[in-house]
This record gives C-alpha cells, structure tokens and sequence, in this order.
C-alpha cells in the first residue's frame, strides 16, 4: 500500500506536510513550521530569512520564498535537499505524536501527492522524483533507531532471553 498526503488538515498523514502547524528549533531560532525554515534557508544570512521567519502562515512564507525578483543563495540547488532533511528531522524529532504517526506506517511508501510538484512530489504525471516523500521514508528508518521505544505502539522490543 502506499500512503498518500497533501493537505496539512487531512488525518491522519497530514502532518507530513510542510505546512502542519507544528514549529521546530533548528540553528537558533524557532520556526513556526519547516515550511518557514525551508524557504527562509534560501537566503541565509540575510533581513528576508528573518522576514520568512516570521512570516504569519506557512502559505505567505512560501510566497516570501518563492518570489522570482529576489535571487536566491548561489549553492542553493545543492543544498535544497539536505535543508529539507533538516527540516522533516527535526520537525519529527521535536513532536513525539508526529513521530508515532511516521512509525506508524511500516514500511509503505511515502507519497506527497501533488500535481503541482514534480521534484518534491509526483507531479501531475504520476512520475515525480518525490523527494519529500523520499525524505521522509528515510527520516522514518533514522527515527526507529533513535527512538526504538516508539516503535509497535511505544512498546520497546524487549531482547529474547535464552533460557538455560
């Protein structure tokens, strides 16, 4: 089976979006969704990351973001997918309850389904690289090794004892 997920308010996957309403602390600051972080890390150093950082929804910091008149940091596209990783980590390492929704779904497949995307998610042909979705099965696996107690309902595996 593959999960699906798009809107922000869908239940229950809808915090795999990065415009859940769910803030994380990443390099100083605290950011109201990874959605801020993300599109303010395209200008670094600078008065607009701060301006995205505050921005009031995650829709208007993805419009602060996404204006083509500002250019954005040179290295950018070399570095867009490990600022998201950063992201989803820390958004997933911050809530516990987001966490178990993650762990919760195995081994599926992870889709951000959009038409709209076809690098962070499948694109209107079906054939997108979904690398958010990607990004997440991968944060997924990181997670249940970190956090092993979560995993099988917040039950920890406990080791097989032989007996003598």
């Amino acid at each position: 089976m593959t999960i699906y997920f798009y809107g922000a308010d869908e239940v229950p996957y809808g915090c795999f979006s990065n415009f859940s309403d769910h803030g994380l602390d990443l390099d100083g600051h605290w950011w109201p969704t990874s959605e801020h972080y993300f599109q303010a890390q395209k200008y670094i150093g600078t008065r607009r990351a701060d301006l995205i950082r505050r921005a009031r929804t995650p829709l208007r910091a993805a419009e602060l973001g996404r204006d083509p008149s500002i250019p954005l940091r040179r290295d950018w596209d070399r570095v867009k997918d490990d600022v998201m990783r950063r992201a989803v980590a820390a958004k997933f390492r911050t809530h516990g309850d987001l966490r178990a929704v993650l762990l919760s779904t195995g081994d599926e497949e992870i889709v951000e389904d959009t038409a709209a995307d076809h690098y962070w998610g499948r694109g209107r042909t079906g054939t997108g690289k979904n690398m958010l979705g990607r990004i997440l099965m991968r944060t997924r696996t990181r997670l249940r090794a970190e956090f092993p107690e979560t995993v099988d309902g917040g039950h920890a595996h406990e080791p097989l004892m032989s007996r003598p």
